[in-house]
């Protein structure tokens, strides 16, 4: 490496951090304006002592993504956040999305349930 090339890199960085604070900060208070301060999974209330706790998740997965009118945003609690991008790790490991339309799960505990029920009557 160059002399001096790891302070550039340094800035460079340091510059992208602070750029990414900012879009973040700038989006979630148009999101916490937008929508009731509730997560859209498990339908936690939040006040101003544990707004913290509540985020901005992008649907599409896209943190560049953030229209205006804020239709790539939904507001989830720490653990609902956490659990969503597991599932789409999860979902993206099998070759399947949440959003593909494509079933994740593949068995169907009811399936036969219409057969069944229709054989006893």
């Amino acid at each position: 490496m160059k002399p001096g090339s790891s302070s550039k890199l340094d800035t460079i960085v340091a510059g992208a951090r602070r750029s990414a604070e900012a879009r973040e900060r700038n989006y979630r208070d148009q999101a916490l304006k937008i929508y009731p301060w509730i997560c859209g999974r498990c339908a936690r209330e939040f006040t101003r002592a544990n707004l913290r706790e509540l985020t901005v998740h992008h649907r599409d997965h896209n943190h560049n993504n953030n229209p205006v009118d804020g239709s790539n945003w939904e507001l989830l609690c720490l653990y609902c956040h956490d659990n969503e991008h597991q599932r789409h790790m999860e979902a993206a490991s099998i070759g399947s999305s949440p959003q593909s339309g494509e079933p994740v799960a593949t068995h169907s505990p009811f399936a036969d349930l219409k057969a069944l029920l229709s054989k006893k009557s």
